[in-house]
């Protein structure tokens, strides 16, 4: 399939717990795989830079804090525009290059929407009582309506981690079902918090009754948790991809989310999509970071690159 080539929305599936009730995932052995990912492969000079310009396009530039303001988003929706100076896009050759998406609580969708308004540049919101998720199931709906709405084109929901703990995947399932059809024609992404899911099992089975009802992506993180995304969670995530397409043909996202920094953890998650998916996977339709400070260190990366020399932090900011 061509990088560029539009693919159909993933369906959804009836709930069959036989796709997952009997993986056990080893997780010294994904640990061992996922700690090999970064010296086995080795990008450099003018193919580093390239693969960071990539990482540009897919990164989802956050801002969620509890004193965001319309101002913080507009000023994050002009970085998101122009990511890089001009004299660093000019030095590279670069043209019309540009965030895969900015994400806001939602009061803030209004302002994002208005201040990326012709530039290609999509708005996620995040929904459905993020970061807990710990809100009547009707409420956390009617959240994600006023999102899409007031302009959101994607909306990042948060799973009931105790479903997925307590092995109830009916709920977890027809949880996520009604999320998906409150998107309608917004894309979901299903946030797992993996780093409350205990086990790598658990991740392997949440994200593949995700995939069942109807998710656009699954997503590790809110970036809130005590931990967030990790390689080795990431490779279990990203198998059950993997194999939910060998079972039903359809596509669906990966996006890891908090504690992604730097240009060289940037690298660490494109070598895994190249090695474990594949080249498609590698598009803002199919792969974005959950990430905003992980910018700057990139920008930083790709001056060093022309000039030699490493700048200060404050020629980066981030907004």
């Amino acid at each position: 399939m061509p990088a560029d080539a539009a693919f159909p929305r993933n369906p959804g599936t009836p709930l069959a717990p036989d796709w997952f009730d009997r993986v056990a995932v080893n997780t010294p052995a994904a640990d061992r795989r996922a700690a090999t990912l970064t010296t086995r492969r080795s990008v450099k000079k003018d193919h580093q830079a390239a693969w960071l310009c990539k990482a540009i396009t897919l990164t989802d530039l956050t801002t969620l804090a509890g004193d965001d303001t319309p101002a913080r988003v507009q000023r994050l929706c002009a970085k998101a525009r122009q990511p890089i100076r001009p004299d660093i896009a000019e030095g590279l050759g670069v043209q019309g290059l540009t965030v895969g998406a900015v994400c806001v609580y939602p009061t803030m969708v209004p302002h994002a929407v208005k201040a990326l308004a012709g530039s290609g540049v999509p708005v996620a919101s995040v929904a459905t009582g993020f970061p807990a998720g710990l809100m009547p199931l009707p409420l956390r709906l009617a959240e994600i309506r006023w999102a899409v709405e007031h302009g959101a084109d994607e909306i990042d929901i948060v799973i009931t981690r105790e479903h997925a703990l307590l092995g109830n995947w009916s709920a977890l399932y027809d949880e996520i079902a009604a999320m998906r059809e409150a998107c309608g024609a917004a894309h979901m992404k299903a946030i797992l918090a993996t780093g409350e899911l205990r086990t790598l099992t658990n991740v392997y089975a949440a994200s593949m009754v995700a995939m069942q009802a109807g998710a656009d992506f699954i997503k590790t993180s809110t970036g809130k948790e005590e931990v967030n995304a990790t390689l080795p969670v990431s490779l279990v995530m990203v198998r059950a991809i993997r194999d939910y397409r060998a079972r039903t043909g359809h596509l669906v996202g990966y996006k890891p989310a908090g504690g992604i920094r730097t240009a060289k953890d940037a690298m660490a998650w494109l070598i895994l999509m190249k090695e474990e998916l594949g080249l498609r996977w590698m598009q803002p339709d199919l792969f974005r970071f959950g990430a905003s400070s992980m910018l700057a260190d990139i920008e930083r990366q790709l001056e060093h690159h022309l000039t030699g020399r490493y700048s200060a932090a404050h020629r980066h900011p981030l907004a």
